[in-house]
């Protein structure tokens, strides 16, 4: 779908040329796009100001049937994100005006201030991102996405990243996958559902796959997982997928909190919220398809995935408020709150990696606590990590994909919020405040002494209304922020 492409605009002849425009600035140093959007700007109604559209039709000069030109507003903070949305903006309108094929012109990065490997990118993604449409329970399917996007450039980028469109698409194709099994509602993906249905695209990219279904994890004395699968009828099942690379260091372990409804057990959930916990696997979705985008991509990077699969529901089997449960590693937990499950399927499935697999780094991924969306709001994830180099390195990747992240901190003396006076520590703390930090600090006893970071995407993993690159659902979080971070720290 996605290319690079130098063409000659006045002779090869086209359908939809989609220019950027800044309000105060030129910022095109192709004599033709320049002049016409100095055509453009003699039209009262469009002045570049962000978001606004301007159409022309057989533009003068210009082999094109017509030239849309979209507003990026001020100079001063245009960076690659505005870009990133524009394309997306721009893919949006072309679907919605039934167009089949879009030319984008990428501007100067000597104009723009942004490098030119980013801003190219930058367009690529947002345009492909944007192109995702998540239909398949509809019976008439109104809108078809674009079938090719050519983003065009001057021969010599051309030339220098041809590669680049094919890594775009694998890495954000990867994100488009962790939104549609975001998106299935939850009777289409039990647990046991989702596992085959990752299963199957791991196996399609050769990667090594096993799923360990309740006995196996009733054998390995997985005691927190299976008190969260207790109160339903689908049963758990734990993922792992590994991409033995050619790296002969210790593996990378992504964890992804993969519960597939979230009732909240005996301590029921209410309001209108329950929708949104089909979502409650975006941590799930995301590692697998890190690991899917990692096979492809054939990094050297020995990455392995650890992903275990809940349902949390109420029942007279369901795990109570009160209870004490072994944990894999040994570790007795009281259960203060059966809505507190994800950290419990997570300190099973990261102590598992820890003891089998020995990594240099462990990650996990989950959608943990409405208080991390309290304290950042639903577009930045809290990242927690005592590994400076890890946690910068991630903060790094989040303003480089926009994938925005913020460092919370793992307060010694909070610990003590998480005291049981009757088993080794409580998943509850006893008090509401700093409550994701709690979290996070329970987490922590079960990663011994690996390197590790906790990701907490309760607030961008889902969204309810689309914005300029994503529709309303599951927003991919993670997928591209863990693939930068694992290709900038070889």
């Amino acid at each position: 779908m996605l290319h690079l492409a130098a063409i000659d605009l006045k002779r090869q002849k086209i359908n939809n040329l989609f220019i950027p425009v800044c309000e105060n600035k030129p910022i095109h140093s192709d004599p033709l796009v320049s002049a016409l959007v100095d055509r453009a700007l003699t039209f009262p109604e469009f002045k570049g100001k962000k978001d606004q559209e301007l159409v022309l039709h057989q533009p003068p000069g210009c082999a094109a049937e017509k030239a849309v030109f979209r507003g990026v507003g001020d100079a001063k903070t245009l960076d690659a994100e505005t870009l990133r949305q524009m394309a997306g903006k721009s893919v949006k309108r072309c679907i919605q005006m039934e167009l089949a094929r879009m030319w984008l012109a990428a501007p100067d990065p000597a104009a723009t201030g942004i490098d030119e490997t980013e801003g190219l990118r930058a367009l690529m993604e947002g345009a492909f991102l944007g192109n995702h449409l998540f239909d398949r329970y509809k019976e008439k399917k109104e809108k078809k996405p674009l079938t090719r996007l050519d983003v065009l450039a001057p021969p010599a980028a051309v030339a220098r990243l041809r590669r680049l469109p094919a890594e775009i698409e694998t890495v954000c194709g990867a994100t488009l996958m962790a939104r549609d099994w975001v998106n299935l509602p939850s009777n289409a993906k039990p647990p046991r559902v989702l596992a085959r249905l990752i299963a199957g695209a791991a196996k399609a990219r050769g990667l090594a796959v096993e799923v360990l279904a309740e006995r196996r994890l009733q054998q390995m004395e997985m005691g927190a997982l299976l008190a969260v699968a207790a109160g339903s009828s689908n049963r758990p099942a734990m993922v792992v997928l590994q991409h033995k690379g050619a790296d002969r260091r210790p593996p990378v372990v992504l964890v992804g909190k993969g519960v597939t409804f979230d009732s909240g057990g005996i301590n029921l959930k209410t309001g209108d919220s329950l929708p949104d916990m089909k979502g409650d696997m975006a941590g799930a979705a995301a590692v697998a398809s890190v690991l899917v985008a990692a096979a492809e991509l054939n990094l050297k990077r020995r990455l392995i995935a650890v992903i275990p699969l809940v349902e949390n529901m109420v029942s007279g089997s369901s795990t109570r408020p009160g209870d004490i449960v072994r944990t894999f590693a040994g570790k007795t937990v009281e259960i203060g709150n059966t809505d507190a499950e994800g950290r419990l399927i997570l300190i099973d499935a990261m102590a598992y990696a820890e003891r089998r697999f020995k990594p240099e780094i462990m990650i996990d991924v989950a959608t943990l606590t409405g208080a991390c969306v309290i304290a950042l709001g639903e577009k930045i994830a809290g990242v927690f990590s005592r590994d400076e180099a890890l946690q910068q390195g991630i903060l790094a990747s989040g303003r480089r994909t926009h994938e925005r992240c913020w460092p919370l901190p793992l307060p010694e003396d909070y610990k003590e919020l998480l005291k049981s006076s009757y088993a080794d520590i409580s998943n509850m703390p006893s008090t509401r405040y700093g409550s994701a930090l709690a979290a996070a600090l329970f987490l922590s006893e079960f990663v011994g002494g690996t390197r590790w970071a906790h990701i907490d995407i309760a607030g961008p993993g889902l969204h309810r209304k689309e914005d300029a690159y994503c529709g309303p659902g599951g927003t991919g979080f993670g997928v591209r922020l863990l693939m930068d971070w694992l290709m900038n720290n070889p």
